[in-house]
């Protein structure tokens, strides 16, 4: 087994641990606002064979990962996962940089802006901050949105190596289904402008009543890449709002926070 979509750099087949990915399979599995989840949703969800998620759900929750929930005969993440994004949160020393910052640019714009990275297909958010004048959509840490119809997940793969992008835009069209080739034109269009817009947008297109605008940036420790956004209600901040007001300082708050280039 091996999971290209979590797995950007170069595979080692004689280190990497299939039983290590399939366990962690498990715990992606979950989407945000679900609690429980039986061995059958497992097997849906990974395309692993029964067996093996039974013996993959009773290890995890030894070592207290997942919790039986005996009166429903279904699993819910306990407390070792939580560690774990506690563990990542409080050693982000950008998050902390930047959280006073975000709390600045959310009041001043009226809206919800998020710092997020990549996770697999998707695009995690590590930090939301909401204005608190305005009706916003903001996510809370922890959500999670997809690459093709987000604007952070466009932001994040116009700043991937050439191969690296045509490879996750294959990967997230077959995830998609039947609407797959649709999805990756529109992201595509997106990510073509990237270089003279500086920032990727997605207006409506991940929520019929949702604009918003990401710009990515490199992680000074590290190198990484994480990504800044900004989101307000499609019924009172127009695409001429965002281009004309919030992208420029979005822009702005990115080069503050690490290197864009």
């Amino acid at each position: 087994m091996t999971p290209p979509s979590t797995f950007s750099a170069p595979l080692d087949e004689r280190k990497f641990v299939v039983a290590l990915a399939r366990g962690l399979d498990l715990l992606r599995a979950f989407k945000p606002g679900e609690t429980l989840l039986g061995n059958r949703d497992f097997v849906e969800r990974t395309g692993l064979p029964k067996a093996t998620v039974n013996r993959l759900a009773y290890t995890l929750s030894v070592l207290g990962y997942l919790r039986l929930d005996e009166t429903h005969g279904k699993y819910a993440l306990d407390a070792g996962v939580l560690s774990l994004g506690f563990a990542l949160l409080s050693g982000t020393d950008t998050l902390e940089l930047a959280r006073p910052h975000l709390r600045s640019f959310a009041r001043e714009v009226g809206a919800a802006v998020s710092l997020g990275c990549r996770d697999g297909l998707d695009m995690v958010y590590l930090e939301t901050i909401r204005s608190e004048t305005a009706l916003t959509l903001g996510l809370a840490s922890g959500s999670k949105l997809s690459m093709l119809t987000s604007s952070m997940g466009r932001a994040y793969l116009a700043v991937q190596p050439l191969d690296a992008r045509i490879a996750l835009l294959a990967e997230l069209r077959k995830a998609a289904g039947r609407a797959g080739a649709m999805l990756v034109a529109e992201a595509e269009k997106e990510i073509g402008a990237f270089a003279t817009e500086g920032c990727c947008y997605s207006f409506r297109a991940w929520h019929d009543d949702v604009n918003a605008v990401a710009v990515p940036f490199r992680e000074p420790r590290d190198g990484r890449w994480l990504v800044l956004s900004c989101s307000g209600p499609a019924s009172s901040m127009g695409q001429e709002v965002f281009r004309e007001n919030v992208a420029p300082r979005l822009k702005a708050l990115a080069r503050r926070l690490g290197t864009t280039d």
